[in-house]
């Protein structure tokens, strides 16, 4: 059971290193990024914690905000890869989970999936970011189509498992992909490589914000996991959700989550 936020232990909050989080519907308030979470990034950069994007945006949106946004990395593509911006060398590096080859391959698996599910399930569309992934493959379901009943994305979802491929649902798309992967698998990759810490033994000095299924592994793995107010809308259809709940939906109370936090980490 999800407990509110203003529960959460300030003894908790001074020792957290940082905070990951989910961009759409999380960082986001209805497709909008607003004031509040973007000042609540730069306080937690000013606060000394670190700040990790972890999302299923494509790789194209991941390389302007490991460049331009105050975060520490972005994990993409629902964990098919991470970057992160180089201020020694003043260079974009990225880091992927499957080499040139291997993505290419797979690029053209998934156009035979692409054009099943267009054909049998009317009414979805390619996600409008498309172009610019990698990795995986958007269907929109409700974020510039219509929205479509729930039975429609299983639909979408079976399809994607019929081919073997590995699909998530977030709160705008259904995102499928060939391989094991998810955020998870590279957030751990991301602290290994990057900051020399194995997550698996300081899961606790971290904190993960999310909405959706597509943050299910995310939630199950971090003991202090927090979701925004609109995770309530998938929570009967969610086997793991996060120990603690905002009051406030998207990007306010994305806001409302690490202000609650650097607020109780100075007690």
């Amino acid at each position: 059971m999800m407990r509110p936020l203003h529960n959460f232990p300030a003894s908790v909050a001074k020792t957290l290193l940082g905070v990951f989080f989910d961009i759409d519907d999380t960082f986001t308030t209805r497709g909008k990024m607003g004031p509040k979470p973007f000042q609540a990034i730069w306080s937690l950069n000013e606060a000394g914690l670190k700040g990790v994007p972890i999302t299923g945006r494509p790789a194209g949106w991941c390389d302007h905000i490991a460049r331009m946004w105050p975060v520490d990395g972005v994990v993409g593509e629902n964990g098919a890869f991470y970057f992160w911006y180089d201020l020694q060398e003043k260079k974009l590096r990225k880091r992927f989970m499957d080499p040139d080859p291997v993505r290419e391959e797979k690029r053209r698996r998934l156009s035979l999936v692409k054009e099943e599910i267009l054909r049998s399930v009317p009414g979805t569309a390619l996600a409008s970011d498309q172009p610019y992934r990698e990795t995986d493959l958007a269907i929109d379901y409700c974020e510039d189509v219509t929205p479509l009943p729930w039975t429609e994305v299983e639909k979408i979802c079976g399809i994607f498992k019929k081919h073997g491929a590995t699909c998530k649902v977030s709160s705008v798309h259904v995102n499928g992909w060939f391989g094991e992967y998810d955020k998870l698998q590279m957030t751990k990759l991301f602290v290994q490589e990057q900051w020399g810490i194995p997550l698996d033994e300081h899961r606790d000095r971290f904190l993960f914000c999310g909405d959706s299924p597509n943050d299910e592994p995310m939630f199950e793995y971090f003991p202090h996991a927090a979701g925004v107010k609109n995770i309530i809308h998938f929570s009967d259809r969610m086997k793991h959700l996060p120990a603690y709940v905002a009051t406030q939906e998207g990007g306010e109370g994305f806001a409302e989550i690490i202000q609650t936090l650097l607020r109780k980490g100075t007690l």
